[in-house]
This record gives structure tokens, sequence and C-alpha cells, in this order.
């Protein structure tokens, strides 16, 4: 199955077209797709109703440099600020974190979209592309986060994905725009970066998303389309039973499986449940690599929304403004 990504801020024929392909599960939104409220919930609205079946609708929104939704939303700081509260009051931090995952969240669904890819559960060491958005530096602290952000984030029925699978920390360059490798045996990787993850399966997360990296003395080929990470590692050895996640496949990391085709056939024959194509250039081809596959869309199904959230009820809720209130004190929220 397909998550694809869109041009504007309305369909397009051509976009109406593709959601009633057999093989598109859902859409993700970019800031491209933004003008306010009213309008990504228009924009859900038209999404739901051409389509042949349920879709998934999603967005990134975890707060500081990533997030989507600007206007009319909470200004949510990045996630290092809670590693830095953390190490003055372990306990304030964990529930703060716990309380911006409940706002996130609750703000993505009363606008009509199911998931926000979060949390980031990375472990930071200063790579290019996750920076900030990592809790901390130690993997346990990074795990009492990952825990508490998953309640937080179903506490108001969204389900949770962990990010980005086995762990993009520790390498410097961003698989957004280069290749990436990780040099360590697997026993270092155990011993450190899957030890968030570890925590976020126990605590009943729903997804994951895996990174394009390389991990060559583990598996010569990137772990988004590793058969050894997904299925030796992830689902018998750590026993995750949800929805696995490529990252984008327009990414430049991902080139080396070869062409769309290729890239495509390359995660879902290693075990990938859902494709991302962010980049609508690349949706036609890669509904075309699909034509012939047989397509399961119960995993994604079990992520979309549970009842319905408005604007109204949120902004009458008086919790919403003190957990504002309580955000903009965390070291760095206004950087």
């Amino acid at each position: 199955m397909l998550v694809i990504g869109i041009a504007g801020k309305e369909l397009t024929a051509q976009e109406r077209d593709w959601l009633q392909h057999d093989a598109c599960a859902g859409v993700i939104l970019f800031k491209r797709n933004f003008a306010s409220r009213d309008q990504v919930a228009e924009l859900c609205v038209a999404i739901r109703e051409v389509a042949l079946r349920p879709q998934l609708i999603c967005v990134d929104q975890e707060g500081g440099r990533v997030q989507r939704f600007e206007e009319g939303y909470t200004a949510l700081p990045s996630l290092d600020g809670f590693g830095r509260l953390y190490a003055s009051d372990p306990d304030a931090a964990l529930a703060l974190a716990e309380e911006h995952a409940w706002l996130m969240a609750s703000e993505i669904r009363a606008s009509g979209v199911d998931l926000s890819f979060a949390p980031v559960v990375d472990v930071g060491h200063g790579n290019l592309a996750i920076g900030n958005r990592a809790f901390s530096e130690d993997p346990q602290v990074v795990a009492a986060f990952t825990r508490a952000y998953v309640k937080g984030m179903h506490s108001v029925g969204m389900a949770a994905t962990l990010k980005h699978f086995p762990g993009h920390g520790t390498v410097r360059e961003d698989t957004h725009f280069d290749n990436a490798v990780d040099d360590r045996p697997l026993d270092a990787i155990r011993a450190h970066d899957l030890i968030p993850f570890v925590a976020g399966i126990d605590a009943g997360a729903d997804a994951v998303m895996l990174a394009h990296v390389v991990y060559p003395q583990v598996a010569p080929e990137p772990a988004g389309y590793s058969p050894f990470w997904i299925n030796d590692i992830l689902r018998d050895e750590m026993g995750f039973r949800g929805v696995v996640f490529s990252d984008d496949i327009g990414m430049a990391a991902a080139f080396s499986a070869g062409g769309i085709k290729a890239r495509v056939d390359a995660h879902l024959d290693a075990g990938c449940d859902v494709v991302l194509v962010c980049h609508p250039e690349l949706v036609e081809e890669s509904l075309a690599a699909v034509k012939d596959r047989q397509l399961d869309t119960a995993a994604v199904i079990s992520l979309i929304g549970r009842g319905a959230m408005g604007w109204d009820g949120l902004l009458a809720d008086g919790r919403r403004g003190g957990v504002q209130s309580k955000l903009g004190t965390l070291p760095g929220a206004m950087a």
C-alpha cells in the first residue's frame, strides 16, 4: 500500500484519480497543503469523499522545526527541551512531554487528520536530520520519554509511530540529501539505539517508521528495505506486530534501491506494510509499480482516528491553554 503526497491546497483531477486507486491507502500533508485550519479540514473531507475506501490522512507535526501546520496551531517546542528539563526535574519533564503529546494530537485530530508521525525516538548525537528533534543523548532517558509520549497520544485516540528504526541519530548525514552509513555491530545498536524502540513497543506503539541508513555490519541494504531489520529484528526479536512504514522513497538515501518501481518493490518485498511517496511527481509511477500485487488495507485502517473531534470542543477545553503556558517555560521553547 502507498501513502501519497499531493501538490497543493485542493485536490486536482489527477489526484482524485489517484485516491480511487486500489493501492492508495492515504495522504501525507505538508506545509504546501496548508493555508488555515478550515482549509485543512475541508481538504480532509474532500479526500475522504472522493476515495473509494477509508484513507489514512497524516502529517509530521512534531514541534520545533518540523511542524507543518502553524497559523492557528500551538507553536510546539522541539523535543530536546524536555531532555534539558529532565536533568533538573525528571518527573516534571516526563509529565510535560505527555501533555505535549496530548496537545499535538488533539489539535491534529481536531483538524480531521488521523495521524502525526510521532514520536521521534532517535537518540541525539548531532545528526543533521535529527538535531533538536531528539529528546536526549541518553537512550534510557529517550526510552522514558517514549513511554510518556505514546501515552499522551493514545489518550486522544491517536496511534503512535516510533521513528526512525533502528536509530538515525549516530550518523552525521541527513538522508534527505545523502547516503548514511553506521558501521557499528548489532550488539552496539541493541545496547543503545534500540532501547527506546523496545520501550515504545512495550508501551503499545502502533507503528514504526524505518530509517534510510545502512548498517553494513548487520545487513547490506538500508534498514528501510532490509528483510533482516524488519523481519528478524523488529518482528521476530522485538515482537512488534503493528504497521511498518518506509520513510519517503523520494529521499536521496533511498535511491540505492534503483528507480521508482525498484524502490517500491524493495520496501514491500522486505516487509514494509506502507510505502511513503511524498513527492507528487513520483506517485503515478509508484501506483503503476504495485499493479500486480495483492493489497491489504487492514493494517492502515487500524490507524485511522476513532471518533469525531472538532476545534470548538478543543478551544473550550481549559486544559489547552494551561498546557500551552507550561510548554512556554520549557528550555529553548522560544528558539
